[in-house]
């Protein structure tokens, strides 16, 4: 769908407004428009637009993301940052994520024994779906193994059914008016399952919450909310089920995603490979894993998943709605009106990326940096107010999981190249057909990042 919706702002122009049924939507596929509408209109355009399916579990009315900006949005921001996202709670949870990156590790130094496949984006995703559980739960979380799979098998289900919820979202005012709701029973059949496997995940949680510190972790803090403990707002269980079930998929299936599009296009580029392992040996060695703390340290790491993410963002399409009327470039936008940002064809622009379609790290190594005053061009992650508050974290996993891959171990794919094929049908970006390969250790055992981390 972005790239037709690119093609039609590059015949048209970057600022257009189509009809859907009768129905207009705003389609901005301009870094400079993208730059006056949020220069201007950041809090008016702050609601991500209607809701697709009430009742369903990831992006429906007790969610986080689709929630209007009000108290809960800002009450749920709040828990989030405090609890998991922020800095001060980053740095609490180093260890962590250190001690995830180590398991990552070793799975893959298995499979490498073993002589056995890997598929990239599924390791990925089970590194990235243990830690966000652990940072959330605690030890609690996902100690039976039937648990873990389940998790990941829904999360790549709602994966699948990621375009045909944004259609639901994006036409729901002509679909009401048509009384029609396609895709419902679908999308309903893994919401359900997924918030079965949630309530018993919190139940067990629950169940053992003697064994930590109350209020230490998000989830106790959010259970607190919900039994009405001295809580700013109060919050039911569907309001927890629907932040960690949006938290599995929006954030363990994005991140898994771009480190399965970031490692192709390293492995289709040998030079780029070459001086990546350069700096990694040259500020880590061979003794140790990479760790969170090399990260500023290695500045072509960055810009190679800067890239990665310029070429390949998780959310290509960006929903929102006018909250009032407002006039843009000369052109009246009535009260309700969805705006949709084509922030694939927006981090493509020629009028603002040279050779906008090539994989070039260096552009993030200074040439290129973004004028934020004149545009906003780099935007994968959302823009404005209602931006993923966990850029910084799904960042850092993407760049320490990318480093161990290549630190420590020899990839070989089939064929010549890797297929960049993107799959159809799906709102959030992927490969068509799956990262796998085999792999040979590179360097001897290395030490445990988690033994390198400084106590504090």
């Amino acid at each position: 769908m972005h790239k037709a919706l690119q093609k039609i702002s590059s015949e048209y122009g970057p600022f257009l407004q189509l009809r859907v049924f009768n129905f207009p939507v705003i389609l901005v596929s301009s870094a400079s428009v993208v730059y006056e509408i949020f220069k201007a209109h950041d809090l008016n355009v702050s609601s991500h637009g209607d809701i697709g399916i009430d009742e369903c579990l990831v992006f429906g009315a007790s969610g986080f993301i689709k929630a209007p900006y009000g108290d809960y949005w800002k009450f749920m921001k709040k828990i989030m940052v405090t609890k998991m996202l922020g800095p001060q709670s980053l740095e609490r949870s180093r260890g962590i994520r250190a001690v995830e990156l180590e398991g990552f590790y070793q799975n893959l130094l298995d499979k490498a024994m073993k002589k056995q496949i890997v598929n990239i984006c599924e390791e990925a995703l089970r590194l990235v779906n243990s830690t966000l559980g652990k940072m959330c739960l605690g030890s609690s979380f996902l100690q039976e193994k039937d648990e873990e799979e389940k998790v990941l098998k829904l999360s790549v289900e709602f994966a699948a059914l990621s375009q045909k919820i944004f259609l639901t979202q994006v036409l729901r005012k002509p679909l009401e008016k048509l009384r029609i709701l396609p895709f419902k029973k679908e999308i309903m059949n893994v919401s359900n399952k997924y918030e079965e496997l949630l309530e018993r995940i919190i139940v067990k949680h629950e169940e053992k919450v003697d064994e930590h510190e109350a209020n230490e972790i998000m989830m106790d803090t959010l259970l607190a909310a919900f039994r009405g403990e001295n809580a700013e707002y109060k919050i039911n269980r569907k309001h927890i089920k629907a932040l960690m079930a949006e938290l599995f998929f929006g954030a363990g299936d994005t991140t898994s995603q771009i480190a399965q599009w970031g490692m192709a296009e390293i492995l289709n580029n040998p030079r780029i490979l070459e001086r990546l392992r350069e700096e990694i040996d040259c500020v880590v060695g061979k003794l140790r894993l990479i760790q969170e703390t090399d990260l500023p340290m290695l500045p072509y790491l960055q810009a190679i998943i800067k890239e990665t993410l310029r070429l390949h963002p998780p959310g290509v399409l960006l929903p929102r709605e006018f909250q009032q009327g407002c006039t843009i470039r000369g052109f009246y936008i009535p009260k309700g009106t969805p705006l949709v940002i084509n922030a694939y064809a927006v981090m493509r622009d020629p009028d603002f990326w040279k050779d906008p379609n090539e994989f070039k790290p260096e552009r993030f190594l200074g040439q290129e940096e973004e004028t934020r005053e004149k545009a906003l061009k780099f935007l994968p992650y959302g823009v404005g107010r209602r931006g993923c508050p966990g850029s910084n974290l799904a960042s850092s996993l993407v760049e320490t999981a990318i480093g161990v891959m290549v630190q420590c171990f020899d990839w070989k794919i089939e064929g010549e190249e890797i297929n960049m094929e993107e799959a159809s049908g799906r709102a959030l970006l992927a490969l068509a057909h799956p990262l796998k390969c085999t792999l040979t250790p590179r360097i001897p055992n290395p030490l445990p990042s988690n033994l390198q981390i400084p106590s504090s």
